[in-house]
């Protein structure tokens, strides 16, 4: 379209800028370094960080009890990373409680924390890291000389709240789930000091790209439910404390709310649509011919969402009638629908 020297492009909805060069997440419309999902070719979910909540994470949240949500409809996991623990070669002692979100979150294979070496995926990289696996706890650690592992008897799940604690002197290594007995085990091999580089994550990984994990540490998704009194001490003679810098402040997160908040509670979707929450990501699923935030727009019989699509063909382009729709033609084709040469 022009008006003498200033032309523009009449963009279709999911772009926008002088030569529609914008998607829908490149003008991000999510706040505060939320990461912006394309839910289709319109709608943006934005997935909110830290401390965050609301449609566009606009909203503040306190966490005093990290709910986490596994793995979204997106890929991604709800998650948290703290600076990586000192002192941690050696000795090592962790409690913490967690709440399942339902049973099955139990059979699942999900992630209760890790910290290791990441980037080569090798065998002998170090690491350390808690998770759950066919309703049992599962503690793995590495030296560097070959894994050790607990497996916890089955969990109990007519608990509520689950307690976990666990340490480690030198090769041997110990696990206590609930009033289970102790269990204890010693790595292979010679080395004794865990070497780890990451960020000690709780509930699930930032970036899952299982290849650049430590062999023996993969568990495919992050955590349902909630974690909290994470707490560590690095000899006998110390407090116990909260993992991160200041003390019990992550470094980052993603999608992780306060346990038992519902962001559903404050939204209502609109025409049918459905509040899908996790963890303080929420947004709305919208029924077939409605869009927007809320599902409060109509999907216009041109767009690409529209169901069914509109029968423009060789380039034709599709206008919007009162009732229905007329095919713009391109040079060379002719027709209702652009379809004769």
């Amino acid at each position: 379209v022009s008006d003498a020297e200033n032309w523009f492009c009449e963009c279709p909805k999911l772009y926008s800028g002088k030569l529609c060069q914008f998607a829908t997440c490149d003008e991000n419309p999510c706040g505060n370094g939320a990461t912006c999902f394309p839910k289709s070719r319109q709608d943006a979910v934005c997935l909110c960080p830290y401390g965050r909540s609301g449609i566009l994470c606009s909203d503040g949240i306190n966490i005093s009890q990290p709910s986490f949500s596994g793995t979204d409809a997106f890929g991604y996991t709800s998650f948290l990373a703290y600076s990586t623990i000192p002192n941690i070669a050696f000795y090592y002692e962790f409690r913490l409680k967690f709440q399942l979100a339902n049973h099955h979150s139990a059979l699942q294979d999900n992630l209760i924390f890790f910290t290791g070496q990441k980037g080569q995926g090798l065998n002998g990289d170090d690491f350390l890291v808690l998770g759950l696996r066919d309703g049992r706890v599962v503690y793995s650690y590495n030296l560097g000389s070959g894994t050790a592992t607990i497996i916890s008897k089955p969990l109990d799940l007519t608990l509520n709240i689950h307690v976990i604690h666990l340490g480690r002197y030198l090769q041997k290594g110990w696990l206590k789930v609930d009033d289970q007995k102790n269990k204890t085990v010693t790595s292979p091999g010679r080395l004794v000091g865990l070497n780890v580089f990451s960020d000690f994550y709780l509930g699930g990984y930032r970036e899952y790209t299982p290849e650049l994990l430590p062999k023996g540490s993969r568990f495919k998704n992050g955590f349902q439910g909630c974690i909290f009194d994470v707490q560590v001490r690095t000899s006998m003679d110390q407090e116990f404390r909260s993992p991160g810098t200041p003390e019990g402040h992550p470094n980052s997160g993603r999608s992780v709310g306060q346990c038992k908040d519902s962001p559903c509670s404050l939204i209502k979707c609109r025409n049918g649509g459905k509040c899908i929450e996790g963890g303080s990501t929420v947004y709305c699923d919208c029924l077939t011919g409605w869009k927007g935030a809320f599902c409060t727009e109509t999907v216009s019989v041109c767009e690409p969402e529209h169901d069914p699509p509109h029968l423009c063909k060789q380039g034709g382009t599709c206008v919007p009638l009162p009732n229905g729709y007329v095919c713009h033609c391109p040079l060379g084709t002719t027709g209702t629908y652009c379809e004769q040469g």
